[in-house]
């Protein structure tokens, strides 16, 4: 009975459409991954209040703290040793591989080395965000699940989708950018059926994480006030500004990764937290995922050298950290250089015009075009914005300035996203064909023709009797034993060698399990152009179904898809 119940929610899973089933299992991912961030936090946070003043350490933290990132490193370095460098892929742009070529499922190894190096380098003040390992964590918990009730590869894309919602939404507690983040950056399309399950899941990490750590807005010290229509065309200089600052970061990133392509992960990491150590000594405010950078310019929004200290300091922290390999995000640290940016161009235009007295809004402003203009994210720019200051004031200003810098950024500097960049350079596979990006969203569940008849190979004779006897409709599968285990064939008459019709045409068929899509159909048969293929149950002991060319063409001609 529960097999059967199983059978029949995979098989609506596997349909492409808007379900109960498939809300609720996208919600229960969110839930397990909103958990496992939940935990993720709190680790960090246990480990800061250890080193903080009063903890465990106090009385050597003066001599402790400096070397943190240095200690962070090495661990970091020993545990990706001990599960194997291979697996030391992390962040989103794996993720967003993982989505496209394996249909978000997740190494778990991957995920280790993301949990616990994210863990260490957010701890020990590595200037990383942690939406990275949030989206990366957040997708494994979800996947896991879809993958432990052996849903079809279409509906585990969907629940990593789910996973990658509520991770975001359960670290910083923006469920509304979560889930356009997600659609704009990861899926990178609307699909109004995968809406529904990402938007409960974005909702539950929301709720997990404000029942945790209370109804926290991460930038509320940032005030934002409308601003009149005179500061417009500084806002168009903003956003110019931002959108080269964008593509400096970008190609400057790059530089490094490019550099240290060859270069041991051990003596990289190790770099990363001797500078890292170093300059945060002199410069503590620049360390951590831009919080402490944000906080103190706001304390002193008019500091101009203050503000170019933290912007240089912080700039090259991230570059360091994130090019040589430390396990973070990217989003945190530019939010804080885009408001030490916002508010450096505020401090100088203010010479100019001596009413711009909106520092705060300039910050925000700053934080919503470098994200946007770096990443290719306008709309998950706005929105998060708009939410992590809890003030929809920004929204007409942000507007002007994201599309300002997205511009300047990607048509005039011809700046490309981040993540995109560094899938390019560890040749990762971010992009399908137009038949594949139609066909992996269906399951073969859905479209397999179960009308069809097995039988053992015995005589030719044999053969020709099953086939006058079957029904039209009907397929005949020869299974045909042999020492190494069992091939399939598909039995026809062979109309084209006589017209009697006694002649047996045999077409080998590979198989695949109920879990495919019709996408795997593709691949196997596209260059035939003709032929099938058997779907087995999970398990590969029973054959269930039968999937042909001509119903993957008729599909993708229906949808207007060129073969």
């Amino acid at each position: 009975m529960l097999s059967n119940s199983l059978y029949a929610l995979r098989k609506r899973l596997a349909i492409p459409q808007t379900s109960i089933q498939l809300s609720i299992l996208g919600l229960l991912g969110g839930i397990a991954a909103a958990l496992l961030i939940v935990v993720f936090r709190l680790a960090i946070e246990f480990i800061q209040e250890t080193f903080s003043a009063g903890g465990p350490f106090d009385s050597i933290l003066d001599y402790l703290l400096p070397t943190l990132p240095i200690f962070a490193a090495i661990l970091i370095a020993i545990f990706a040793d001990i599960t194997g460098y291979k697996h030391y892929r992390l962040g989103i742009p794996f993720v967003l591989h993982r989505i496209k070529a394996h249909y978000g499922n997740m190494p778990f190894w991957n995920t280790a080395n993301q949990f616990v190096g994210g863990i260490l380098a957010l701890a020990s003040g590595f200037s990383v965000g942690r939406e990275g390992p949030s989206v990366h964590i957040g997708a494994s918990g979800a996947s896991y699940f879809g993958r432990w009730l052996r849903l079809p590869h279409n509906a585990v894309r969907t629940l990593t989708a789910c996973g990658i919602a509520a991770g975001i939404s359960a670290s910083f507690n923006t469920p509304l950018a979560a889930v356009i983040f997600v659609m704009e950056v990861v899926l990178r399309e609307y699909k109004i059926h995968i809406f529904i399950p990402v938007m409960l899941a974005s909702s539950a990490g929301s709720i997990i994480t404000q029942a945790v750590f209370g109804q926290h807005i991460e930038f509320a010290q940032l005030s934002v006030f409308t601003l009149p229509g005179s500061h417009y065309p500084w806002l168009i200089l903003l956003g110019i500004i931002l959108g080269v600052s964008a593509y400096i970061f970008n190609t400057n990133l790059m530089r490094i990764i490019r550099t240290f392509r060859y270069v041991n992960m051990f003596p990289r990491l190790l770099l990363a937290g001797v500078l890292t150590a170093i300059v945060g000594y002199f410069v503590p405010e620049a360390l951590g995922d831009g919080t402490s950078a944000i906080n103190q310019a706001m304390i002193s929004p008019t500091n101009i050298e203050l503000l170019v200290i933290l912007l240089v300091s912080k700039l090259f922290l991230t570059l360091v950290a994130i090019g040589l390999g430390i396990p973070g995000g990217i989003i945190g640290p530019v939010f804080g250089l885009g408001v030490l940016i916002g508010l450096i161009v505020a401090n100088l235009v203010m010479l100019i015009d001596p009413s711009i007295h909106f520092m705060g809004t300039y910050a925000v402003l700053g934080m919503s075009g470098l994200m946007a203009a770096s990443l290719h994210a306008p709309l998950a720019a706005l929105v998060a914005v708009v939410e992590l200051t809890n003030n929809p004031a920004a929204i007409t200003p942000a507007i002007i300035v994201i599309a300002s810098a997205y511009i300047t950024s990607s048509q005039g500097l011809k700046n490309r996203s981040i993540f995109l960049q560094q899938l390019d350079f560890q040749g990762l596979m971010y992009q399908t064909p137009p038949a594949t990006t139609v066909l992996e969203k269906i399951g073969v569940l859905a479209e397999m023709d179960t009308n069809l008849k097995l039988i053992n190979y015995v005589t030719e004779q044999d053969v020709r009797f099953h086939l006058n006897d079957k029904h039209e409709s009907q397929w005949l599968i020869v299974a045909m034993k042999h020492d190494l285990g069992v091939d399939y064939s598909l039995a026809e008459f062979d109309t084209s060698y006589s017209r009697n019709n006694d002649k047996v045409k045999y077409t080998p068929l590979l198989t695949m399990d109920t879990r495919s899509t019709l996408a795997h159909v593709w691949e196997l048969i596209k260059d035939q152009r003709d032929g099938a293929t058997l779907i087995t149950s999970t398990s590969g002991e029973k054959i269930v179904g039968i999937v042909t060319w001509e119903q993957l063409r008729t599909i993708l001609m229906n949808r207007n898809a060129l073969l």
